[in-house]
């Protein structure tokens, strides 16, 4: 190890130390960037804290974080969550468990919707637990099932950490949304899988709605379920369905998805200035907060890989005696315990990287590798100690303990485990609808054009084929007759030549 490999690790040593003990993150890694930078680089290093700024204000993809936060403050301004919950608790009330169902569908449903993961836990806590509580459902499987269900945030789309995840491993942010919702879909199932076996098995954990609470009337039940599932899905299409199918960007369809959640928030009556204003502050908050982190990180990162530590860990793993499998798992395993400690911002902006050379080297796909550190990130958020889900339900649900939210979540924990050895191991479940829509974007490069796309063509070169099809036939007919004449003429001039010489 040379003196800037050993600077570059004491870099990184401190970094972790210092933020354990409370600094904010940001403000860290900028300083100590510069400060080792300093002493290991000279001046340069304050000419590369400016390029790579300058190169992360230029990233189109990080513009879509704004909107996306923002589309889902107003999503969660307009009560569409309250709305979806209530459709599903009336049309579900008869079965066993429906209120774990009732919780976990519209986690599901609402995460297409946003990805901050505390206002989903929170408004879960606020609008289900009480009905929870009062129907005699189990505390510990009710509030797993809400921090469960609140953290699929994290990983279907529009995820804001997929976002930021994109451009750190190089990929397109459309293919980890394709990659992600086979993971976050078949995590709902297990989740919903899991509540219903146990409340069929033992019905005191999860009973029935109460007769007397239920609505009766089918006309009802099927407007609410209507209110509170077209609209929302509508919105949900727009966005990503113009993301997956190409038509849009991240940042064209984040901007729909704002328009679409100011107009149903106009709609529903729930339109205030004053919930525009908190909206508008909140994600300026935490916007701020993760693009100047996103800033911070990379320049701490260039840094670290110029002091050549970076190549260092990566040689140091890779020489590792384990085989390719076993070291995807060693790294996977590291991205977890970091998750206890950091948000998944650092993790994503700061570690990431430091990762990506060795994952480059054991050849592992990008996309697929995507899908599990965000699977991965997700296990993060249920896992004890620093479990912000259960930290963000407490806030809202005082009667539960924290000892009884931690056990709660510990159950699903297994759960999480079985889906990340199940994506590990059967790697079409994130990658089959990334390959599915790539393979139909090249057969419609492909495919040959039709009459119309010819016409429109034609209209756009100034005429049609068959006019110049018979313009070149006209050309090439005059270039014949010409031909003799031209011979005649230029056998003519020979012979006049000829003359002259023979004078």
């Amino acid at each position: 190890m040379t003196g800037q490999e050993a600077l570059g690790l004491v870099m990184l040593i401190v970094m972790i130390g210092v933020i354990f003990v409370g600094f904010p993150i940001s403000f860290t890694l900028i300083i100590l960037a510069l400060g080792f930078g300093y002493v290991g680089l000279g001046e340069s290093v304050f000419d590369l804290a400016y390029l790579q700024t300058l190169g992360m204000i230029k990233s189109e993809e990080l513009v879509a974080i704004p909107l996306f936060i923002f589309m889902g403050f107003l999503t969660e301004q307009a009560g569409l969550m309250e709305r979806l919950f209530r459709a599903f608790r009336d049309l579900l009330a008869p079965v066993r468990g429906s209120l774990y169902l009732g919780v976990i569908l519209t986690a599901t449903v609402f995460a297409m919707a946003t990805g901050i993961v505390g206002a989903a836990v929170t408004v879960l806590g606020i609008m289900a637990a009480p009905i929870m509580i009062k129907a005699g459902y189990d505390a510990r499987m009710s509030a797993g099932a809400m921090a469960a269900g609140g953290t699929l945030g994290i990983l279907i789309p529009p995820s804001v950490m997929l976002i930021v995840m994109g451009p750190v491993l190089g990929v397109s942010v459309s293919d980890l949304y394709a990659a992600a919702f086979g993971p976050g879909f078949m995590l709902a199932g297990m989740y919903i899988t899991y509540t219903l076996v146990r409340s069929f098995i033992n019905p005191k954990l999860g009973p029935p709605v109460p007769y007397e609470e239920r609505v009766h009337d089918w006309k009802i039940v099927v407007k609410e379920v209507f209110l509170g599932m077209v609209p929302l899905g509508v919105l949900i299409g727009a966005t990503l369905g113009s993301i997956l199918m190409g038509i849009a960007t991240p940042t064209e369809a984040a901007s729909v998805g704002v328009a679409g959640a100011f107009f149903l928030a106009v709609v529903y009556r729930r339109f205030t200035f004053a919930g525009l204003r908190q909206a508008c502050i909140s994600t300026m908050n935490t916007s701020s907060m993760m693009l100047f982190l996103a800033v911070g990180s990379n320049i701490f990162g260039a840094v670290f890989s110029r002091l050549g530590t970076a190549q260092w860990i990566t040689d140091m793993l890779l020489s590792l005696p384990m085989p390719p499998f076993m070291m995807l798992l060693l790294v996977l395993a590291l991205i977890f315990l970091l998750g206890w400690p950091f948000e998944w911002q650092a993790i994503v902006l700061v570690f990431l990287p430091i990762f990506y050379p060795v994952i480059v080297a054991l050849k592992v796909d990008l996309i697929w590798f995507g899908a599990l550190v965000a699977v991965v990130m997700q296990t993060a958020y249920l896992s004890p100690p620093v479990a912000m889900s259960a930290y963000y339900l407490k806030q809202v649900v005082p009667q539960w303990g924290l000892t009884t939210i931690y056990r709660g979540m510990f159950d699903f924990m297994f759960i999480q485990v079985i889906a990340i050895l199940v994506v590990f191991q059967f790697p079409q479940v994130a990658l089959w609808l990334p390959t599915t829509l790539q393979e139909m974007t090249r057969a419609e490069r492909m495919a040959p054009p039709t009459p119309e796309e010819e016409k429109a063509e034609e209209g756009m070169q100034g005429g049609s084929l068959e006019e110049e099809y018979k313009a070149g036939d006209q050309e090439a007919e005059a270039a014949e007759e010409a031909a003799p004449e031209e011979e005649d003429k230029k056998g003519e001039r020979l012979e006049e030549k000829g003359a002259q010489n023979k004078k």
